[in-house]
Order: C-alpha cells, then sequence, then structure tokens
C-alpha cells in the first residue's frame, strides 16, 4: 500500500488544494507514482471523467499535477448545493439525490464503505498518496461525525500537515488555536505546519515562526511565498470574481450567478492578452461589453428569477438587440432559450418563460447527461460565422434536454454523431464545459469578436492543457523550495 500525508487547513481557502498539487507534482518529479484524494468535496466546479462519472475539480487538477488520468475514486463524495441548506449528494460519480444538510449529516458515516474500497483502490496502485481536508479539522460542532479531516486522516493512517494563509491575518493564532481545539491523539497526527501565502521579508517572520515552535512542539515545515501561478479555482471563494481585470482589447463579461458553476470554462480566455474578462452581478456593471456570457449553474430556474429580478436580463436584452454577442453554457445555454420546464421536480418544479433569445424550448428530466464529448461548429452565423469549422472537445453534466434547431455537431465517446447547442446571428449556446479549452477555438471566437470591431484576428494561443503543465511546474518549483522536502520525506517514511 501506498504512503499517504494529508494536508489540512485551519480554515476555507487556506492552499490546502494548490499545496495537495503541489506535492503531487513534487513526488512525480521525484519518480514516484503519486494519487490525490479527498473523501468528501463541497463545491460546484465538476469534472466528467471518461467513464461518464462525476467528481470536483480540485482533485482533477491534483491528478494532472501528478501526471494521471482522473479517477472518480480520488473524490468518491461530492456535495453540489442546490439552495442554502441541501445539496444534491453524489457518490462515486453517480447522483444518490438531493438531501438537506441535516438528513446528509445523519447518514454520512454510511458512506465510509465508498470512501475506503476508493482510497484503498488507489493507494494499492501508487506509491504515495496525498489527501486534502476540508475547511478545518478543529470544527468541533462537526467532529464527531467527520469523514473528510481528521477522521479521514485516522481511516488511512496519514501523518498531517497543516496549512494557514497568512494573508487572512492572524495567522499564528490559526495555527495555534486549531492544534489546540483538536483531540491529543490528532495533535499527535500533525507532523508540521506550513504558513501559506506569505509576502515580504520572511526574516521579520522567523521569532513568530520559532515561537510558535515552541506553544506546538510542531516544526513549521515551510513558510510558502505568495506564487504568481495561473490553475482552476475550486469553489466560489475563487478571487477571480472580484480583481481588477487587465485591459484588453475585447470586454467580455460573465454574468456571476448566486448558483455559477464550472467558472473555471473561462479562465482560458481569461489569460489571453486581447481579452479584459470580468464578472458582473448587478445591471449596473455590465457597461457595454463586445460579449456577455451566461455560465453554468446549479439552478437554472432559479438564477434565472435573479437574472430577470436583477435587471440584467433586461440589460442583456438590450445588449443582444444592438448586435452585441451572447454566449450561453450548459445552464446559461438553457435560459436562452424560449422556455425551461420542470415536470419532475428536478429543480424547482413548474415552467418558466425564458430569455427568447434562441428558438429552442428545455425540458428537466430526471436522469443527469454525463459524458465527454469532441465536436466541430457547423452553421454559425452572425458575429460568430468564422467560427465554423472550429474543433473543439470538453463534457457535458445536465438533467435539461435543449430542442429546437440544434446547429452543433458533436462526435461522442462511441464515435456517435448528435447535436447540440444552436447559434442565431450573434447568440450561440451549448452544453459544453471546457469549450474554450482548445487553443483554437479560443482563439476563433476572440478572432470572431475583434472582427466585429474591425480589429486584426487574435494572435496564435496555446491550449490550455499546455498552459497548465507549465503552471504546474512552476508551482513546483515554487513550492519545493519553500518547504522542507526532507523533513516531508522524513514523514512520509515515519509512517506505521
Amino acid at each position: 500500500m501506498a504512503k499517504s500525508i494529508m494536508v489540512l487547513g485551519t480554515t476555507s481557502n487556506a492552499g490546502k488544494s494548490f499545496l495537495a498539487a503541489a506535492l503531487c507534482r513534487i513526488f512525480k518529479q521525484d519518480g514516484h507514482s503519486v494519487a490525490p484524494f479527498k473523501s468528501q468535496n463541497m463545491a460546484l466546479n465538476s469534472f466528467i471523467t471518461a467513464e461518464g462519472l462525476e467528481m470536483g475539480r480540485a482533485q482533477v487538477m491534483q491528478a494532472e499535477a501528478a501526471g494521471i488520468e482522473p479517477s472518480v475514486k480520488m473524490n468518491p463524495i461530492l456535495l453540489k448545493p442546490t439552495n442554502d441548506v441541501g445539496s444534491q449528494v453524489i457518490v462515486n460519480g453517480e447522483v444518490r439525490g438531493i438531501m438537506k444538510a441535516r438528513d446528509y449529516f445523519a447518514m454520512k458515516k454510511q458512506l465510509i464503505p465508498d470512501i475506503l474500497a476508493a482510497y484503498n483502490d488507489l493507494a494499492s496502485a501508487h506509491d504515495i498518496m496525498v489527501l486534502e481536508g476540508a475547511g478545518s479539522p478543529a470544527e468541533i460542532n462537526l467532529k464527531q461525525d467527520d469523514i473528510v479531516n481528521m477522521g479521514m486522516a485516522k481511516l488511512a493512517n496519514a501523518p498531517v500537515l497543516l496549512c494557514a494563509d497568512i494573508d487572512k491575518g492572524g495567522v499564528f493564532a490559526s495555527l495555534y488555536g486549531t492544534v489546540a481545539l483538536v483531540e491529543p491523539e490528532e495533535r499527535e497526527r500533525i507532523k508540521g505546519l506550513i504558513i501559506n501565502n506569505f509576502r515580504g521579508d520572511k526574516t521579520i517572520l522567523d521569532p513568530g515562526v520559532k515561537m510558535l515552535e515552541d506553544l506546538t512542539g510542531i516544526p513549521v515545515v515551510g513558510v510558502v511565498p505568495h506564487l504568481q501561478v495561473d490553475l482552476d479555482d475550486e469553489d466560489s471563494l475563487t478571487d477571480r470574481f472580484t480583481r481588477q481585470a487587465k485591459k484588453g482589447l475585447v470586454d467580455v463579461a460573465v454574468v456571476r450567478l448566486p448558483r455559477i458553476s464550472n467558472f473555471t470554462d473561462f479562465n482560458s480566455l481569461d489569460r489571453m492578452q486581447e481579452v479584459s474578462l470580468r464578472y458582473v452581478s448587478s445591471a449596473g456593471d455590465l457597461g457595454n461589453p463586445d460579449a456577455v456570457i451566461l455560465p453554468g449553474t446549479k439552478n437554472t430556474m432559479d438564477d434565472l428569477r435573479w437574472l430577470r429580478q436583477s435587471g440584467l436580463e433586461a440589460a442583456i436584452l438590450k445588449h443582444a438587440a444592438r448586435g452585441g454577442a451572447v454566449v450561453g453554457i450548459c445552464g446559461g445555454y438553457q435560459m436562452l432559450c424560449r422556455s425551461i420546464s420542470d415536470p419532475t421536480g428536478a429543480e424547482t418544479g413548474g415552467a418558466l418563460r425564458g430569455m427568447g433569445l434562441l428558438d429552442a424550448d428545455t425540458v428537466f428530466l430526471g436522469e443527469k447527461e454525463r459524458t465527454r464529448v469532441t465536436g466541430t461548429v457547423q452553421n454559425a452565423r452572425g458575429i460568430f460565422e468564422d467560427l465554423n469549422g472550429a474543433s473543439f472537445e470538453g463534457y457535458e453534466i445536465h438533467m435539461g434536454r435543449t430542442a429546437g434547431k440544434t446547429d452543433w455537431a458533436l462526435l461522442d465517446q462511441n464515435g456517435t454523431r448528435k447535436p447540440d447547442g444552436m447559434a442565431r446571428d450573434n447568440v450561440w449556446g451549448s452544453y459544453v464545459h471546457g469549450i474554450f479549452d482548445q487553443g483554437g477555438f479560443a482563439q476563433a471566437f476572440v478572432s470572431c469578436l475583434l472582427k466585429a470591431k474591425g480589429l486584426d484576428p487574435a494572435q496564435g494561443v496555446e491550449d490550455w492543457t499546455d498552459y497548465k503543465e507549465r503552471q504546474y511546474d512552476l508551482l513546483a518549483d515554487g513550492v519545493r523550495a519553500a518547504l522542507d522536502m526532507e523533513k516531508i520525506y522524513e514523514i512520509l517514511e515515519g509512517q506505521r
């Protein structure tokens, strides 16, 4: 069985996912076969594996860093919030149903056999397992039924590295308080502390590091600096929604829906020098962009109601009437249709008028579509005419079925051609997540927007996959230089 090490954080967004990815890459670079693992993930950014199963994107990122194919075994439980008190529960890539938080907490220990089966399968095939926790291990109201933090560390008999983000402030109190609040036997598992996201002169920090080590009896195995790397974010705690957009030749506004999902679809556009990509959540912020993108959502009907109530729908319809480009992906595509109906109660039930920008209707059915696809754009018109012939690939995750005059032909994994997506003048939509990840498609899309402004076509851009490979190496280089890797290998070798 593989040796294991677990990365826990004092808070959400402490950098656990990136540190785990960095360790995956470092161990790979050192010649080890390594796999990531997170027993339970709560996120709206998900991915479809080659087998058609659904998992969280954080473990996909870590698998890429490890140089292996993503497997649903790396994330056996995925929770996708549908509202403030309930989530869709996905186990081993399959939907188990929608549950209220209290009901899920009452039954989640029943999922331990699923967790262990997935973990043991991976551990038997690799040298090292890099585990990631969720939130904080010191949530004392939830510890009794924990299956993702110290509970998982115990199941895997994994030593723990505890990290905290110094950028949030109170890093010493955060680390010390977490160590103090866990049980004594759990405290014994914490073999190293990591201060993450540091900016400035480390020598000023050193006295505090020494005091922290004296207080906790646990060594600080690294102070990781703020690293300029561009990787997929796990969830809506990302700073992409609020950071200042760079100045580009074309302005692309992505609507920040309340239940936005898979916003990683647009990271590839964000890095293009011609593109200024920003997220908007009010009509006043929309302005006069060159393109508006409606992204995926975990609840299309509720988010369409929000779009209507916020005034953004009216602003987008005016934008489209002026000839402005509008794109919908997955749930955003459904919003662009004439109507949306939910006879089975897959979302909220009932029916709702759509935005009417595409001649199609969407009906929600009980079974979720999960598939990987490749395809070529056909019959694009208007602003997007030059997309014709552009190839793409990605994956679909949706409950709805959209019927109308579909124009985009896809080729699924079995070689079967099927219609998907629709284009009408300056509007198009598709169910395909990751459609911009291929450099050729992203370049063709941006070139259409540039051409509409009388500007030269976009320059060549590498595929998002190739770009991410370079980013993983940058991440690993920065983290390796900051961590005491000799100590971390000693921690690995010291497992019982």
